[in-house]
């Protein structure tokens, strides 16, 4: 049965114990020896497949490219084999696991197509799996110790993300990340539950920044900020593993997170961890994206594919007076017009504002009946006059019972949706609604294993060879059965030439 653990601020002569602190708690759930659930292992196995479609999908993107020289200039150290980069091949180039960690953390999140968890917190849990696999690589772990890691790296982030929001203080969602990697990492090489407790206080302390990658013009960075945390976990792991310490206690101290970056010194959070032997199956609670877009864009792209359907009047904005969608405050407030971003109106912002501009992706979706990856970004799709001027007509408003719904406990109707309301210029009224994306475990078409392999072939197509696909694919879906230092089995070779950057000091 699941424990809430009540996580409050402590004055330095409280001396509080550490026993008594959530980051040894969390340490205990990662030393925990329990076995991973065999429906937690198939759903570790989808979001594995599902890690590599995308980052396969943005291999010669800039942040990647950039990322990737970086880490090609690093080569593994003396404790290890080295880890292995998307697109590269594996038997020719590894590099040192912090690097690997960060070219493909880089990779994974670039197209904001990867798996998601909303609460307190937003989290794309999935940015665990680069850094707790580029160490299994290195080390020569087997499948079933890099399930494990896997599984409490996205135990902890989501139980973080149920109790502890950031983004009301402006602190960036990957302030979870760096513990929960850290954490997953610590599951993975079985240390002792005191090593763990330090590479999780580090892992928090050294990845906490503001939110401006995401507000306004949201640059490349919004990509590197996971890899950089899962890099960070990775170090201070190292770190923890040759004795060094960590702030402490790093959430509940005086001068520590809570008192100063979160809610103050009267906080106090009621924090949901797995009870002694309990199995870890935070990820079955997480969902992944069938579009190229920020999560809670998700259901409105198939609401508006929907209209386009039945009212294909609706996508010439001379028939559209105005388009209010009503929907939770997070919503609103960070990808909504509530963001008061002039940015998310303006047809020459970049690809990362976009992916977080509602009024945007819904009139696009709108208009074409359809998403994709790069051509929904494209500038000239940006422009086009005819959508243009439809964008402007959109706008977001808060409404109390989304909200509501949108932060419910209840994973049967917690929702991501909402409502829209569509006045044309003759009157007419068009209303619809959505509660969850069509991909979401409750909606109308939701993920299974064939919908990730297809997402992987789709993505992957033109990119890697057909032979080399069908061998990752088979890796992957082996998972659990794979040896020691049998783990390179699951990067994928790109057959197409990989581009390099502009140079830089490595």
């Amino acid at each position: 049965m699941t424990v809430l653990h009540h996580v409050r601020v402590h004055p330095s002569k409280d001396n509080l114990p550490r026993q008594e602190q959530l980051a040894w708690k969390m340490a205990e759930v990662a030393a925990d020896p329990v076995e991973v659930t065999p429906e937690v292992t198939e759903m570790v196995v989808n979001r594995v497949l599902d890690n590599a479609s995308v980052a396969i999908a943005s291999l010669n993107r800039d942040p990647i490219v950039s990322a990737r020289d970086q880490a090609l200039a690093h080569a593994p150290g003396p404790h290890g084999t080295g880890s292995a980069l998307y697109g590269v091949p594996a038997q020719r180039h590894k590099v040192s696991p912090e690097w690997a960690a960060w070219a493909n953390g880089v990779a994974v999140r670039e197209l904001d197509y990867h798996d998601t968890f909303l609460a307190a917190e937003y989290s794309h849990p999935g940015d665990n799996i680069p850094p707790i696999l580029a160490v299994a690589q290195h080390v020569g772990s087997t499948g079933h110790d890099l399930v494990r890691g896997i599984a409490t790296g996205y135990e902890l982030q989501v139980d973080l993300v149920k109790a502890i929001c950031l983004h009301s203080h402006k602190i960036d969602h990957v302030a979870h990340l760096g513990p929960s990697a850290a954490a997953g990492i610590g599951t993975l090489l079985g240390l002792p539950v005191e090593a763990i407790f330090h590479a999780i206080g580090q892992g928090l302390h050294t990845t906490t920044a503001t939110r401006q990658s995401r507000k306004g013009e949201i640059s490349t960075w919004k990509a590197h900020a996971p890899a950089f945390a899962g890099k960070m976990a990775v170090e201070a792991v190292d770190r923890a593993m040759r004795g060094q310490t960590s702030p402490t206690p790093i959430y509940e101290g005086e001068d520590g997170v809570i008192a100063w970056l979160l809610d103050g010194p009267g906080a106090a959070y009621e924090v949901p961890l797995p009870a002694p032997g309990e199995a870890k199956a935070a990820i079955l609670d997480t969902y992944t994206k069938e579009h190229s877009a920020e999560y809670q864009a998700q259901a409105w792209i198939d609401l508006a594919r929907k209209l386009h359907r039945e009212h294909p009047e609706a996508k010439d904005p001379g028939n559209v007076t105005s388009v209010v969608i009503r929907t939770s405050h997070h919503t609103h407030y960070v990808i909504g017009s509530g963001a008061n971003d002039p940015q998310k109106y303006d047809p020459t912002a970049s690809r990362e504002t976009l992916d977080h501009s509602i009024p945007y992706i819904f009139t696009v979706a709108l208009q074409d009946g359809t998403w994709h990856h790069v051509d929904s970004y494209a500038p000239e799709r940006a422009g086009r006059p005819d959508t243009v001027e439809l964008w402007q007509k959109v706008t977001t408003a808060e409404d109390p019972e989304w909200t509501r719904r949108y932060h419910s406990l209840d994973i049967g109707e917690k929702a991501f949706g909402g409502s829209v309301e569509i006045t044309l210029t003759d009157g007419t009224v068009i209303r619809d609604e959505i509660a969850v994306a069509d991909a979401h475990p409750l909606g109308a078409r939701p993920f299974a294993r064939e919908q990730y392999v297809t997402k992987l072939r789709t993505l992957a197509a033109g990119i890697v060879a057909d032979d080399e696909l069908e061998r990752f694919i088979s890796a992957a879906e082996n998972l659990p059965d794979l040896g020691a230092g049998e783990l390179d089995a699951l990067n994928v070779t790109a057959s197409v030439e990989l581009r390099t950057g502009t140079k830089g000091i490595f």
